[in-house]
């Protein structure tokens, strides 16, 4: 039986807003807070990773894993416009060293979707300075850190903003036709932001617009609708971060993460297909020749038809997030992308929200079955990360949404490992062993 190399990368991620708690000076904060605010719940202490981490990194150590992702928090880093805080790139190291000391790979992203107050009061992700923003705080981190750190994300699904404004259209199209919206459309972005209409929007961003200082139709965060040239800054903030990454520590491989859904074509609907994919990935591949891997997030398929998506019907297996339960659609993603892109790939993002764990243990087996199944025909792919390591919060959507294969008791912070831990711990210490290959 063939098995996953000893040097394949396998473990699990979390993203700092969701894990660490009480990040106070970042624009997700001051949302949560607005009167009228879309989020559920504000995030609070989260599961307190802050505080935790050696506790969480050991749980997968002694799983058997050895990679973990997480993301540094930019409002912490630099909470101020200019002014960086020495005792967070201290525990930030502490981190890492405590990720090296155990034989664990960190894979660190830059920039997971929250970003310091400060900058989007000063425009924030539709305005050129967040370019030399980006830059300069890049340049800090891998200054201060670059030796720890092997692999670096420069941004967390680059792609979300033009995805949330295709939902936008689609969701204003389906009202203006007086149409009901279903489940899948109110979570159809891959990491829980729901984007919900019925919200009085006014308000909220009467509120926004307040809070930053500035007029609330200029409220630009990293997950708003964004436009062509919105794209276009995106993509020069990650070629800044890679230039100054590469000019500080040229040793450090770098890349970029993406939202990818498997989209799959019924009769008369590869049109949307081809348009989906240009516009999820193909379109932004000239900005990633330099990189040394791309990271791909995956969690279902879509189907296409002649008319556009196809929702799926009552009887179809969805989880939690109401996502078509479909763990295959990683292998056709990561073929997909391996038609275009020769490099490593590393499956930065792949899970499910469930509260009933063998459907968990079923959704990695099935998944990294596609995974291995893809390593056999030579695509390049060196490591995967499930999402996510604990339970968390889940942006808009709160703490319902449980994807963690650690469970977290939020009154006592206590943790307890699911049996999905060990099982991925299991695979990565014997292989495919016993898996369906």
């Amino acid at each position: 039986m063939r098995k996953f190399s000893d040097d394949f990368m396998m473990g699990a991620a979390t993203a700092a807003h969701q894990v660490e708690g009480n990040n106070i000076y970042s624009d997700f904060w001051t949302m949560e807070h607005l009167p009228g605010t879309v989020y559920k719940e504000p995030s609070l202490d989260a599961v307190d990773h802050y505080y935790k981490y050696k506790e969480d990194i050991q749980l997968l150590v002694n799983a058997g894993l050895n990679t973990y992702r997480f993301s540094i928090e930019w409002a912490r880093i630099e909470p101020s416009k200019g002014n960086f805080d020495q005792n967070e790139i201290e525990h930030y190291r502490q981190v890492l060293r405590f990720c090296h000391q155990n034989n664990v790979t960190p894979i660190v992203t830059l920039h997971h979707f929250s970003s310091p107050k400060w900058l989007i009061s000063e425009g924030g992700w539709e305005s050129d300075s967040t370019i030399e923003y980006f830059g300069n705080y890049s340049r800090h981190v891998v200054s201060e850190l670059g030796e720890l750190i092997p692999y670096i994300c420069t941004i967390n699904e680059a792609n979300i903003g033009k995805q949330i404004e295709k939902i936008m259209k689609r969701m204003m199209a389906g009202a203006n036709e007086k149409k009901s919206v279903k489940k899948q459309e109110s979570v159809d972005v891959q990491v829980g932001l729901n984007v919900d209409l019925k919200a009085n929007m006014e308000q909220y961003y009467r509120a926004l617009g307040e809070a930053f200082g500035i007029d609330p139709r200029n409220v630009q965060t990293f997950i708003s609708p964004r436009t062509d040239n919105g794209e276009l800054i995106i993509m020069k903030c990650h070629e800044k971060a890679r230039t100054v990454i590469k000019e500080i520590n040229p040793n450090i491989k770098v890349g970029i993460t993406f939202s990818l859904y498997d989209h799959q074509a019924l009769p008369g609907g590869e049109p949307f297909v081809d348009k989906e994919q240009h516009e999820d990935f193909l379109n932004y591949l000239p900005f990633l020749q330099e990189d040394d891997f791309l990271g791909v997030q995956n969690y279902s398929r879509k189907i296409h038809g002649p008319d556009g998506v196809v929702q799926p019907d009552e009887n179809t297996r969805v989880t939690k997030m109401g996502y078509e339960y479909y763990p295959e659609a990683l292998g056709n993603v990561l073929r997909f992308v391996a038609k275009h892109w020769k490099k490593p790939i590393i499956v930065t993002e792949n899970g499910i929200s469930t509260d009933h764990d063998p459907d968990r243990v079923e959704f990695i087996e099935r998944a990294l079955n596609g995974v291995y199944q893809c390593i056999e025909e030579g695509i390049n792919v060196i490591g995967y990360t499930y999402w996510s390591l604990l339970d968390n919060f889940e942006w808009q959507l709160g703490y319902a949404q449980t994807f963690g294969l650690i469970a977290v008791d939020r009154s006592t912070q206590t943790r307890y490992p699911k049996d999905s831990l060990s099982f991925l711990g299991n695979i990565k210490k014997a292989g495919l062993h016993g898996l369906k290959v």
